[in-house]
């Protein structure tokens, strides 16, 4: 039986470093055919994340937005036109579609104004109807980058490849509001699945999705091979992300976040509940997500600089891993907190 790590069982060995300033390290990210993104983070298609004014303010970023899909084709159309006329940096505009249904349409009436990403969300992305679903938008937009998911496995990973995947999600029930692992008993750790499909020899980018707690995991995830990484907890809470902000009892200020196979997410956009994979809370509001976005970065460039790196190819060439015990995990925490309260 193999044996699988996590994040947290994982850390980065620093290394000789000749950067000066934080500002010396690269994180843009090629798409493919010079389509040049200012950050490896994504947002993810959740309608508790990537709406309207998400969309907007990450493109003005140069950031990769994947606007939701539980809407309608024109409501999904008039985000992605908007997030496009607030675009200064030429960035893409990503939006999601799903493997069955209207899919086809969605994708080509999306692709007619303007949207350059296409994203098949499912959560088993290794199966038939997204191989189909790959195969016919391929076909049919022969010049949108595709990008599905969520596969764990580097079979998998090839496979989607070969069916015509430019970019493909990595991890399956790492999500903080997803689970699947608990309803189903199948998923293996995110970085795990980033780790065993960087040893593909197929040329789609990795992008590792789910269970990214701070920038020290997405660099880790960075380090293991992953080209992006795709985030929804680490940036919901924000002004930006979709719903009302909700005052608590004691006067705390927090927002929505759940995961689309919650039980209110399905009743909301298919008028039914079938496997709830996924939960529905609240959590502490953030203000702008710019700041939140802006502390990340900050995080990785400086996690790239300990290990010497100048760009995420670089720390990909250099990184060197070590597997910590659980009293390392303790001492990695910051573990004065509490101690005398």
């Amino acid at each position: 039986m193999k044996k699988t790590l996590s994040s947290d069982d994982l850390l980065l060995v620093p290394q000789y470093s000749d950067i000066e300033s934080r500002k010396e390290v690269d994180i843009s990210v090629n798409l493919g055919n010079s389509r040049l993104l200012s950050s490896p983070i994504v947002a993810a298609p959740m309608d508790t994340i990537c709406g309207k004014e998400m969309s907007c303010t990450l493109a003005e970023m140069g950031m990769l937005p994947i606007i939701h899909r539980y809407n309608s084709i024109e409501e999904q159309c008039e985000i992605a036109v908007a997030a496009m006329e607030r675009n200064c940096n030429n960035s893409p505009i990503g939006a999601a579609v799903g493997a069955t249904g209207d899919y086809l349409d969605r994708a080509a009436q999306l692709a007619s104004c303007g949207v350059e990403v296409i994203c098949i969300d499912v959560a088993h992305g290794h199966h038939i109807m997204v191989e189909r679903a790959i195969k016919t938008i391929k076909d049919k937009l022969d010049k949108v980058h595709i990008m599905a998911g969520n596969i764990a496995t580097l079979e998998a990973f090839n496979d989607l490849s070969d069916w015509g995947a430019d970019s493909i999600r990595c991890g399956i029930g790492g999500g903080s509001i997803c689970s699947t692992r608990l309803q189903t008993g199948h998923g293996v750790p995110t970085i795990q699945s980033v780790l065993d499909v960087s040893q593909t020899d197929r040329k789609s980018l990795i992008i590792a999705d789910g269970g990214m707690k701070n920038s020290g995991d997405i660099v880790k995830a960075i380090a293991a091979g992953a080209d992006m990484v795709m985030v929804g907890s680490l940036i919901s809470g924000t002004t930006e992300a979709p719903g009302d902000l909700i005052v608590d009892k004691h006067g705390r200020k927090r927002k929505m976040y759940r995961g689309m196979a919650s039980k209110g997410a399905q009743r909301d956009w298919r008028g039914k509940v079938s496997s709830i994979e996924g939960v529905t809370t609240t959590v502490p509001y953030k203000g702008e997500v710019k700041n939140v976005i802006g502390e990340l970065h900050v995080g990785i460039r400086s996690g790239l600089s300990y290990s010497g790196s100048r760009s995420i190819q670089e720390l990909q060439n250099r990184a060197a891993f070590v597997q910590q015990t659980v009293s390392g995990q303790a001492e990695s925490s910051t573990h004065i907190v509490g101690r005398w309260s």
